[in-house]
């Protein structure tokens, strides 16, 4: 659905500083709607929230939506269209196709154009959500996606303390951000601070404590601490094993000292030399902890991709 109508062209430097220049939440009618909506979506996504005083969810979603836009540092904008007293403006758009009959009803412009919508009141969460993609559509991100995208580098730079920073930022903007929840847990490992790991894994929104990152962190932490107990003892497991080729649990333990100074190509090849001399030993706990270490490095770490192809060989042999 296109409503072009205006004189600047989309990302010109003149319309780039009016976009600047305008509070990012705003209310529009009839007269304002093609500069606020229209035209100003030629350099910035615009959300439309189209509500009513009598509306009991409008009264819920609105106050989620500026929290949203407000999050977004200024990447979108928020206009607010009353439709009482907007009548001939929700016609006008109703003849275009926007379905209006109901509110609360959102609509996402760019480029002058209708990109998405939705009708009804949205968990924060969600709205976070149809955000984000209106961003990407338009070649962007929150606020938070650049935090959470430097602190990675920073985590793997060696500079875990200024990750644990930007992830702590980003989750002051989006607090149910599962790559931010993860991505702190993980930082706090690297900086040897398993106690406030523990803390910050038990503050985890229940929503999110499934998602891959936030578990892939719990993994984490409980290889770490398993990795504790089992490093000062390294030697001897590796004397045992010399002995006894076939003590399982010997090797089992050194796969968790190898993964906790970091060796995981050597860790996982002890628990792979397991599945391949008894596939079965203590129901399967070799396959489930090499699991738990892809889980933990993450699936697409070069140690995961490796030992996942010798594991399917076994598997499969």
């Amino acid at each position: 659905m296109d409503l072009i109508i205006g004189q600047k062209q989309a990302g010109s430097p003149a319309a780039a500083a009016d976009t600047a220049a305008e509070p990012m939440i705003v209310d529009g009618d009839q007269k304002t709607f093609m500069q606020d909506v229209v035209e100003a979506s030629r350099s910035i996504p615009v959300l439309v929230d189209f509500w009513a005083t009598w509306c009991a969810p409008c009264k819920q979603l609105t106050p989620a939506l500026e929290k949203v836009t407000r999050a977004a540092g200024g990447r979108v904008k928020l206009v607010r269209i009353d439709i009482d007293q907007n009548r001939a403006l929700i016609q006008q758009l109703i003849q275009l196709g926007l379905p209006l009959q109901s509110v609360p009803t959102v609509a996402a412009f760019w480029q002058g154009q209708i990109a998405d919508l939705f009708q009804g009141a949205l968990p924060e969460s969600e709205i976070m959500h149809f955000v984000e993609n209106l961003l990407k559509a338009a070649g962007g991100a929150m606020p938070s996606a650049d935090l959470i995208a430097d602190a990675r580098a920073a985590l793997e730079e060696g500079n875990a303390q200024e990750a644990s920073e930007l992830f702590a930022a980003a989750l002051h903007d989006e607090p149910e951000s599962p790559e931010a929840w993860g991505g702190l847990i993980r930082a706090l490992l690297a900086l040897g601070q398993e106690d406030n790991a523990s803390e910050a894994l038990a503050k985890v929104p229940a929503k999110i404590a499934d998602h891959a990152e936030v578990a892939g962190a719990r993994s984490a932490l409980t290889l770490a601490a398993e990795g504790r107990q089992a490093r000062d003892q390294l030697a001897t497991f590796e004397q045992r094993l010399a002995a006894d080729p076939a003590d399982h649990q010997a090797r089992y333990d050194l796969a968790s000292a190898l993964n906790a100074t970091d060796r995981r190509e050597e860790a996982a090849d002890a628990l792979l030399e397991i599945i391949r001399r008894n596939r079965g030993w203590n129901d399967e706990a070799a396959r489930l902890q090499l699991l738990k270490f892809f889980e933990a490095w993450g699936f697409e770490d070069p140690a995961t991709m490796g030992a996942r192809r010798k594991l399917s060989a076994i598997l499969f042999s």
